[in-house]
Formats: C-alpha cells, structure tokens, sequence
C-alpha cells in the first residue's frame, strides 16, 4: 500500500515577458491547500536582460518563502511571432534555472494539458480556468488577484497535483473485491 504524503509544495509558473504568474499549492496528504498566488510585473522593466535577472532574483525569492518541492510551468504555446516565442522561452527558461538551483525537480505542462485537467476542456478561457480553481480550492473572488496569470499558474501547480495521483489513505479499498477480501466477515451471499 502506498502511504499518504505528508506534505508536498508545488510552486507553479506561468511564464511570461511582461506579467509572469505563480502559485503555490501545499498538499497535506490528499487535500491541496493555496498558500500564495501572485505575479511578477516586469512592465516597466523595458532592458531584456535585466528582466531575466528580475525573474530569476523574484522566483527565488518565491522560492526560499515557501521551500517548494517541486516546479510546474507552463510551456509557451507555438505562436506565429518567432521574435516573442523567444523571448517567451528565455523567460521560462530562467524561471526552470532558478528552481534547478535550489535542486526543485521541474515538470514542464502544455496550457491544453493543464486546462484539461482544471476544466475538462482544453480550450477553456483563462477566466473558465480561474473560476473552476476558485470552486475546486473554496476561494473568495478577492484572492485570486487582478491578473489572470496567476491563476494559470496555480492552475499548472493544481494540474501537477493532479498528474502525482492521489495516494492511497491507510485502510482504504481499491474496490468492492478488496473490500471482501479483506472483510469476509461482513458479506453475507
């Protein structure tokens, strides 16, 4: 049988140029619990490089608040615009450094995979997105903040959550079969 985990922190990043979300999810045992969401506003940042180095000094810093044990981001989506899909992929890139660093295994999500798993359709809009996490997580419209970002990135921490499988609790049956198997006592035929 395998044994409930304690506890696990999944930090999730939607990466991005101007605005770059994440989200932390704490899971304690089967139930995941939102300890932050937020976003990292590069906008007056107008230097290229100097922004990777925001993100990077920003994520770290997410990340020496809520010692995260593992990393979910979004990959980009292919867009026609090779100059802003580079520019996408730097910023993610950075982001999957700054968890490297800190030896935070990474696990890359396609934004079908992870709408998928929040909504059941994987062309759901950021706002269908938002409000099933709001829903799934008992949140108050209020914290989920003004950027949408951060909701995709707890959306790709929620999806990983989801992706781990939920371990077993202590005595729990795999189905009736197992239930007799282990009660035979209780069944009258």
């Amino acid at each position: 049988m395998i044994s409930p985990v304690k506890e696990k922190i999944i930090l999730g990043i939607d990466p991005g140029t101007n605005i770059m979300g994440y989200g932390v999810l704490k899971v304690t045992g089967v139930k995941p619990e939102v300890l932050t969401l937020g976003v990292i506003d590069l906008r007056k940042c107008k230097d290229s490089y100097l922004k990777l180095r925001h993100i990077y000094e920003r994520v770290q810093g997410v990340i020496s608040a809520y010692l995260p044990d593992e990393l979910a981001i979004e990959a980009p989506f292919f867009g026609k615009n090779v100059q802003s899909m580079l520019k996408l992929g730097r910023a993610q890139g950075v982001a999957i450094v700054a968890a490297l660093c800190r030896d935070i295994p990474v696990t890359e999500y396609a934004p079908l995979k992870i709408k998928m798993a929040i909504t059941g359709n994987g062309q759901a809009s950021k706002e269908q997105v938002a409000d099933m996490l709001r829903r799934m997580l008992h949140l108050q419209a209020k914290d989920l903040g003004g950027f949408l970002d951060a909701t995709d990135a707890l959306g790709a921490a929620y999806c990983h959550y989801l992706q781990m499988g939920r371990p077993e609790l202590p005595d729990a049956y795999r189905g009736w079969k197992d239930y007799i198997a282990k009660h035979p006592d209780k069944v009258r035929l």
